[in-house]
């Protein structure tokens, strides 16, 4: 999403986009302005007339994200009639909460009386029902209010059970409150003001959404942007993008509950339409950031461990042990006209549990989660064989859910598994990279059950699982003809033949062996994958390529950072030099932050990158990315490079020894039942 003319202000799971003079218009589509929080709009309409007229910008609320912004108007004026009157406003976001801060500065040599009003409504709008492609929602019974208070209006909303509140008070109080006739409401004060003087408003507009959470518990001790260690001479365009990342990172956490009840801060996953918790993008954001910001990681695991499936339910793709996908908390979602309350419709979430679960140990030396979260790690991985895949397909499969997501790895798009051709993959799809994953969390716990869980035994049961799904895969998934790796299998075992990004996440991984690992990485820095800003999700020339395709051509930040720990992993200094220089670039021509993607053109054929129309800013994977670049690149300098892939279990095959010549006939089936059923059930 392009923010160029607004201003957007995000603070602990609310926001706000403003227009150029910091007002609100009610809009919808690609730009919907207003107050949101909880996936509702707590205020939709907030515009301010001086005098009965709109006031001329001067300074407008442009800008990336923060909690304050500030504009300078003037009522209309010309040369030989200057403005009486100059307006300053300020505005603040915090949880749940917009203040304002008007001050009239008097231009004048006299006294005088300013009439300022401001129109003020609240549409409780479900998020879903603001977005271009929405459609028409019933919503029967739905009543709305309004009351005038001593000091403002509140605004209410109620269907059935749901009740919202949008409560505007001011001090001083307003001296009117008029009904417009549209429902909206306007407040009205006549300011005076001395000679050169000036008059303030402060205004507070507070929402209270159903459902609301209490307040996180604990520190806060997520540290300010800016305080981690350089990344040394010559790299400051890389400390200025760390720095915007972790302040991005910091407004974009909200409020979870964990198991136990206990409120925790995780990474929401972007703005405007996803700051909620996505269970993917939380874990890849904290797998991206731990080794220099365990926070996200730690307030991520018990989020997701208190929100995985115990029961199967086909509507919202659930089974015992997986990982939830999205959790909404609007209206919409609580009933169930969007499936998403509870959206389990992705097959990588779980093995990214498992693979978050184990680095966080490994990272901070902490065993706490881990044996804490022995029950869920149990019960993740027996998803991955009894309702996953593994024991019926000897991979990790998902079907297409009809009523929600198409496609479950993490290029979700409805055409984003397809053929070089273009042509979408059918039926039960294989996606190449979550058996990545998959194999490294089956490593990676095997190794928590034998340094945490006193469990050899099923430690060697996972081991060998992990074997067996290694051997298949290099057999299944290479392309000898490409000296490249599908991008997945469709329901006939057939491989899907586009040449895609999705191959960085098996370098970083580890399932390829270092032959193979070594011929993707110098492939994905070539021409047709590399634009000049970063790896594009599909390589160009083949017909399914279009630079503008969400995931069938535009460059993803967080899609490269992947890649970069891939390369780091196995040697490939020159490459992961190559990319670094190019994401650098794309950050300093979005004042240090990365975005969440951008188009495919390459940089030859335009000198800055394009902007993908509907991209999330800020966006917390991609506000992670410049972590990841920092870990790879003192990896390859011969630093710290452990984080860079930790686990001694998850290690890939360096020596040489391609392992593509098995059958893959069998294997990957864990003998018995690998997870008691209490903790399957717990």
């Amino acid at each position: 999403m392009t923010v160029t003319h607004h201003r957007l202000l995000v603070h602990n799971g609310t926001f706000a986009l403003l227009g150029p003079s910091g007002d609100i218009t009610g809009a919808r589509g690609a730009l919907p302005d207003g107050l949101f929080t909880r996936d509702a709009r707590h205020l939709s309409r907030w515009q301010l007339t001086v005098d009965g007229t709109t006031p001329t910008v001067l300074v407008p609320t442009t800008g990336g994200s923060g909690e304050t912004a500030s504009c300078v108007l003037a009522p209309p004026g010309g040369r030989g009639e200057p403005p009486a009157v100059t307006v300053f406003r300020e505005q603040t976001v915090t949880a749940g909460t917009l203040v304002e801060r008007i001050r009239l500065v008097s231009n004048r040599a006299t006294s005088g009386r300013t009439m300022v009003a401001l129109t003020v409504d609240a549409d409780f709008a479900d998020q879903f029902e603001l977005r271009s492609d929405h459609r028409w929602y019933d919503k029967p019974h739905a009543v709305r209010s309004r009351e005038t208070l001593p000091d403002g209006v509140a605004f209410g909303y109620r269907r059935r059970e749901w009740h919202s509140r949008t409560v505007v008070s001011a001090e001083p109080a307003p001296d009117a409150v008029e009904d417009t006739g549209s429902g909206a409401r306007r407040l009205v004060w006549l300011l005076e003001s001395a000679p050169r003087g000036s008059a303030e408003l402060v205004l507070r507009v507070a929402a209270h959404p159903h459902g609301a959470p209490g307040p996180a518990t604990g520190s806060d001790d997520f540290p300010a942007a800016g305080t981690l260690p350089s990344a040394g001479p010559g790299m400051g365009s890389l400390d200025r993008a760390c720095a915007r990342g972790v302040a991005d990172l910091a407004a974009l956490r909200i409020p979870a509950e964990g198991p136990d009840g206990t409120i925790h801060r995780v990474p929401a996953a972007g703005v405007p339409w996803f700051l909620t918790l996505l269970g993917r993008h939380a874990l890849f954001t904290s797998l991206l950031a731990l080794p220099h910001l365990p926070q996200p990681a730690a307030a991520t695991l018990p989020a997701l461990a208190a929100t995985r499936a115990t029961q199967e339910d086909p509507a919202r793709i659930a089974q015992p042990g997986k990982i939830v996908h999205e959790v909404r908390h609007g209206e919409l979602a609580h009933f169930g006209q969007v499936p998403y309350a509870r959206y389990y419709g992705a097959v990588d979430s779980t093995p990214l549990f498992l693979v978050l679960l184990d680095e966080h140990a490994r990272v901070t030396g902490d065993t706490g989660p881990a044996r804490a979260l022995e029950g869920d790690a149990r019960a993740a991985v027996e998803w991955m064989f009894r309702h996953g895949g593994l024991d019926g397909y000897g991979y990790l499969v998902y079907h297409p859910d009809e009523g929600g997501l198409a496609n479950q790895s993490w290029k979700d798009s409805p055409d984003a598994i397809c053929f070089a051709d273009g042509t979408p993959a059918r039926g039960a799809i294989t996606a190449a990279a979550a058996q990545g994953y998959a194999w490294d969390a089956l490593r990676r716990t095997a190794g928590l059950a034998r340094r945490v869980w006193g469990d050899p035994g099923w430690a060697e049961r996972l081991e060998s699982a992990a074997r067996d799904l290694r051997e298949r895969f290099l057999a299944d998934f290479w392309m000898p003809e490409h000296d490249f790796p599908a991008l997945a299998l469709d329901g006939t075992g057939r491989r899907v033949d586009a040449l895609a990004s999705d191959a960085g996440h098996l370098l970083w991984s580890g399932i390829l062996d270092a032959e193979r690992a070594v011929a993707v990485g110098r492939r994905l820095l070539e021409p047709d994958f590399f634009s000049g800003w970063g790896v594009r999700t599909l390589a160009a020339g083949q017909d399914a390529y279009h630079p503008l395709a969400y995931h069938r051509g535009g460059v993803w930040p967080h899609d490269n950072a992947v890649l970069a720990l891939g390369l780091a992993r196995y040697g490939l200094r020159a490459e992961g030099d190559r990319l670094l220089s190019g994401l650098m670039a794309l950050a300093e021509r979005h004042h240090h932050r990365l975005p969440e993607v951008v188009a495919g053109y390459g940089r030859e054929e335009c000198p800055e990158p394009v902007p993908y129309p509907y991209a999330c800013s800020p966006q917390a994977w991609a506000a992670a990315a410049p972590l990841a670049l920092l870990t790879a690149r003192r990896a390859a300098e011969g630093g710290d490079g452990g984080a860079v892939h930790s686990s001694e279990n998850g290690a890939g095959d360096t020596s040489g020894n391609a392992s593509g010549n098995a059958s893959g006939q069998s294997g990957g089936r864990l003998p018995g039942n690998p997870v008691p059923e209490s903790a399957a059930a717990g």
